[in-house]
């Protein structure tokens, strides 16, 4: 089967986010600074797999301190971190007692907090890793999480005087296993649109999840922002008393050529200096931008972890100092980011193939669309035709390898190389099937279905898509 030796973007994460950072990650060279570095594997990695697992995590400092730092990455065999366009780490999150502490996305944020302040650990704390590590591929992997960390023993001189920060999680879509949204093309005012500002149905049952009320007086120390390709920023805001004030924007600085439409991107985290004073009742709350003018942006994110800690720490009222600052990027271009596709693939162009037979069913199996895949020659590959007014139905045989697919339109003729940025759903008309497959309800992607129909009304003419969890994947249909 021809493929691009690099499949492409990735879609989703289940809490695939960042943790608070608040300066560039660089080694803390104090006396008594320890530089730890831990390595959880091998995990076998199943063709096409894009599931999630919580496994107890016991790769960890064997006596109490302080966390300062935290870098996590993903790696093959002898530490080669491979490419994001053939296997990535959507998400992998520490749960310290079953709280979310430390945790990554695929921006690979570096967290830092500034000096003075520390996670504090305790050896008889329970740690737990929850992560999905998505195959781009229908081929077996084998890879290991991994985690450098600045680590300050509690008998060491440098402990002394730390303060301990928590994490406070904020998310658009908080309390939800499964924190994502929809943005589609052309939606909100000048190509960007805001969650849930700009979504009068963000949260149909009347209940705001992007929001926590402070239950104590406390000091904000750090923030980054999460987001998924497409996305520009995160805002963290305070409101007291009726009024509102923004307290920092994470920005997204892509790497990308082709713009904001791809995992080549880091995330803004706010300054060593940044100190926020909160008071009990405070409510802070978090939205997501996103640029919809390339394409749309399915199962999306918006999250802004805080590290926090209680009572007063030199923070500064937000009503009377602006603590709105620009913020500092904690890497540059990984270049585990550069293959960007889009070049010729040796598909064939589906708007300049003859008529593949009437059908009104397509079975997706092998990683195939089988009829009308792009990457089959002859009649296999010929766009099958439907009649005007009539609905296609794609069937998804690989669910039952617990293997999700979906149909995603894209723009004629869409046979360039995969890579981070291409495909992109980006069809003249909008159509996706979700995740075909099954799995938990509301934890994982999966749209607990095995099938699903085009649009009826579709206008005569041939439409592209792809498959937004393996983006190799290519095919065509014809209205006729």
């Amino acid at each position: 089967m021809p493929r691009s030796r690099r499949p492409a973007l990735a879609v989703l994460t289940l809490v695939g986010l960042t943790l608070a950072a608040a300066a560039p990650a660089q080694a803390d060279d104090r006396p008594g600074v320890q530089h730890l570095q831990f390595r959880f594997g091998p995990i076998d990695i199943k063709p096409g797999q894009n599931t999630i697992e919580l496994e107890v995590n016991d790769k960890r400092p064997k006596v109490d301190g302080y966390i300062t730092s935290f870098r996590p990455n993903l790696v093959r065999a002898k530490s080669k971190v491979p490419p994001v366009d053939v296997i990535h780490l959507h998400h992998a999150v520490w749960l310290v007692n079953f709280q979310p502490t430390f945790a990554a996305g695929e921006e690979k944020t570096e967290i830092r907090v500034p000096k003075g302040f520390g996670w504090r650990y305790r050896s008889k704390d329970r740690w737990m890793l929850n992560h999905m590590i998505h195959n781009l591929t229908p081929n077996r992997e084998r890879v290991w999480v991994t985690w450098d960390m600045d680590f300050i023993p509690a008998d060491s001189s440098a402990a002394k005087g730390m303060r301990e920060v928590k994490t406070q999680w904020l998310d658009v879509q908080g309390g939800n296993a499964y924190p994502v949204f929809d943005v589609l093309r052309g939606r909100g005012a000048k190509g960007r649109f805001t969650y849930p500002d700009d979504d009068p149905n963000a949260y149909p049952d009347g209940v705001a999840r992007n929001r926590w009320v402070a239950d104590r007086d406390a000091t904000l120390v750090g923030t980054a922002g999460h987001l998924h390709p497409g996305g520009l920023y995160s805002d963290l805001r305070l409101t007291r008393g009726g009024r509102t004030v923004r307290l920092f924007r994470s920005r997204a600085k892509y790497y990308e050529p082709a713009g904001p439409v791809s995992w080549d991107v880091s995330m803004t985290a706010t300054p060593s200096r940044w100190r926020v004073a909160v008071r009990k009742g405070d409510i802070l709350s978090v939205s997501g931008t996103y640029d919809t003018r390339r394409g749309s942006w399915y199962e999306s994110m918006a999250i802004m972890p805080v590290a926090i800690t209680n009572g007063r720490a030199g923070g500064a009222d937000p009503f009377t100092t602006k603590v709105d600052v620009p913020g500092v990027l904690t890497h540059g271009h990984l270049p585990e980011n550069d293959n960007h596709g889009g070049s010729r693939a040796g598909y064939q162009n589906p708007s300049r193939l003859p008529d593949g037979p009437s059908t009104d069913r397509v079975t997706v199996n092998g990683f195939l669309y089988g009829q009308g895949d792009l990457s089959m020659p002859g009649v296999a590959g010929r766009p099958p035709v439907v009649t005007a007014g009539q609905p296609l139905t794609f069937v998804n045989a690989d669910a039952k390898r617990n293997i999700f697919h979906t149909i995603t339109s894209c723009k004629l003729p869409c046979n360039g190389t995969s890579g981070i940025a291409f495909p992109l759903a980006n069809g003249p008309v909008e159509f996706d099937s979700g995740n075909l497959g099954f799995g938990p309800q509301g934890f994982t992607a999966a749209a607990n279905r095995d099938r699903w129909q085009t649009p009826p009304a579709l206008d005569r003419g041939t439409y592209a898509f792809f498959c937004r969890v393996h983006p190799f994947m290519r095919g065509s249909f014809r209205v006729k």
